[in-house]
């Protein structure tokens, strides 16, 4: 059987869930299935190859189109519905790991990963650019359209149904894995010294990780940290002699690629009564994430909207305790590995990093059950669960 796959999120120069999710999964599909032919699909009018993986392996080929992207997807896939794109490649099913414009034909049957639909359950987050795109992608009408649907979740599964009025007949749920990077380092790694270096990191910091707009939440965050420092003094925990000292100051770590809405952020972060002790590091590489991970005390994540939610999981991987929303997807992928919070209540929140702040016996707990939470994440028991649903349907 010839399987089509659409690798353009891995186009992108700076990577996004949507990347790391198609690279690892497709690396893990393409490691245990040796029967199947996969053909692999991107387009750009410039060359990319340097940046789109290889992928060497022997049933795997990478076929590049060169067309000018709008051309393909607005003229050529939305307009004229050509080239069908299992016929070009000879595909008896193409799987999609993320929206996008494509043209197939009739018989093809279509596998599409939905990791979230944030952008129909709360527009007001996105960019009128964004949400433009997406209308003219007609998210609804091509996930009628698929054979079958993959949620990263089960309320992403829940949001597909009820917002696309999809039949729960044809969406499996397949949870996304942890890559193995993601552990507990030594203290006395050499590159855990330079990282710090390199970012210029406090001694004790929270860490925020993520893009920087507004259904992250970090305006939130922000204002927590500033009601955290001014009441951290004041009896807000008590723990018989497990709490730290209140003095030690604990710095917030913003790090992330700003995105739509950014501007907001910044300019509270510059009004806010301790900024010298706010620091933002712009993108973070692949390389040097798991690093910081492990040089923050804990992790705080509280999005408003999540189909998923890597980074708290990678949190976890790392044994670095973390504070996520209450909302959506994130007590269902963090269960009792996390402090869940409210993240439209600024005091809970504070009181959740006041908490994790001064309490080394929760932290070293959190730690504990988030490094076993993790290992319930695999990037093998997701591919073969995908490659199941691709024998279905062959």
């Amino acid at each position: 059987m010839v399987i089509g796959i659409d690798i353009r999120p891995l186009m992108d120069e700076y990577y996004s869930g949507v990347s790391e999710y198609t690279r690892l999964l497709l690396t893990a599909i393409f490691t245990q299935d040796k029967i199947n032919h996969y053909k692999l699909f991107y387009n750009s009018y410039r060359d990319l190859s340097a940046r789109v993986p290889k992928f060497n392996f022997p049933n795997v080929t990478v076929v590049k189109f060169s067309y000018p992207n709008k051309i393909l997807n607005y003229l050529l896939f939305k307009i004229f519905h050509r080239p069908k794109i299992d016929l070009k490649l000879g595909a008896d099913i193409f799987f999609m790991p993320n929206f996008n414009f494509l043209a197939c034909s009739k018989r093809c049957r279509r596998v599409i990963t939905v990791h979230d639909l944030s952008f129909l359950r709360y527009p007001h987050y996105f960019s009128t650019r964004h949400n433009f795109w997406q209308r003219s992608i007609n998210v609804k009408k091509m996930l009628r359209q698929a054979s079958r649907i993959v949620a990263v979740s089960n309320n992403t599964k829940q949001d597909v149904q009820n917002l696309c009025r999809v039949s729960p007949k044809k969406i499996v749920t397949i949870y996304p894995g942890v890559s193995s990077k993601y552990r507990p380092i030594d203290p006395g790694e050499p590159y855990l010294a330079e990282v710090k270096k390199k970012y210029q990191l406090p001694d004790k910091f929270m860490l925020f990780l993520g893009t920087i707009e507004p259904r992250k939440n970090v305006e939130g965050i922000i204002e927590a940290y500033e009601r955290f420092r001014q009441e951290q003094h004041a009896d807000l925990v008590h723990w018989e002699g497990q709490a730290e000292t209140g003095d030690e100051t604990v710095s917030l770590v913003i790090a992330g690629r700003p995105a739509w809405g950014q501007r907001s952020v910044y300019e509270q972060a510059r009004k806010n009564k301790f900024a010298g002790d706010i620091i933002f590091t712009d993108y973070i590489t692949d390389e040097d994430r798991p690093y910081l991970y492990n040089l923050a005390a804990f992790f705080i994540y509280p999005s408003f909207y999540e189909g998923f939610g890597f980074p708290p999981l990678e949190a976890a991987a790392c044994g670095t305790p973390a504070i996520v929303s209450n909302v959506s997807s994130l007590p269902e992928i963090m269960g009792n590995a996390a402090i869940l919070a409210d993240p439209f209540n600024i005091s809970e929140l504070a009181h959740a990093m006041a908490n994790l702040a001064y309490d080394k016996k929760l932290r070293a707990e959190l730690a504990r059950v988030g490094r076993e939470r993790a290992k319930q994440f695999s990037w093998e028991k997701s591919a073969r669960e995908i490659i199941k649903v691709f024998a279905e349907l062959g």
